[in-house]
C-alpha cells in the first residue's frame, strides 16, 4: 500500500485499516472517486464517501488540507445484507402462516 496512491494523501491511520480489515487500496480509492453516496463528517471540513461492493459498504473519510490536497484519513466496510425476496411473495408468505392457524 503507498501513501500517495491515486493522486491522495493517505494517512497511516487509513492504511493501518486497510490492512485490518482486509479492504483494498483501489477499493476504497474508488469509493472516494465515485462514491454512489456522500455526506459531512462529525469531523469538520470531512467528508464520509460510501459504496458498495457485493454485500460491504465501503466507507472512507476525506478532507482536504490548507494546500487542497486530499488526505484519506479512515476506511472501514460494513456487511450489507439484501432482501433477495419479493416482496408480494413475502406478503403471501405471511398471510399463508396467519390463515394457516
Amino acid at each position: 500500500m503507498e501513501r500517495n496512491f491515486g493522486g491522495v494523501i493517505w494517512t497511516n491511520h487509513a492504511l493501518q485499516r486497510l490492512k485490518e480489515r482486509n479492504i483494498s487500496q483501489g477499493d476504497a480509492w474508488a469509493t472516494f472517486r465515485r462514491p454512489e453516496q456522500s455526506k459531512y463528517a462529525e469531523s469538520k471540513g470531512a467528508w464520509i464517501y460510501y459504496k458498495t461492493y457485493g454485500n460491504q459498504k465501503i466507507e472512507v473519510v476525506a478532507k482536504q488540507n490548507e494546500k487542497k490536497e486530499w488526505i484519506i484519513l479512515s476506511v472501514w466496510s460494513r456487511q450489507t445484507f439484501k432482501n433477495t425476496k419479493k416482496p408480494d411473495s413475502l406478503l403471501k408468505l405471511v398471510w399463508k402462516r396467519i390463515f394457516k392457524k
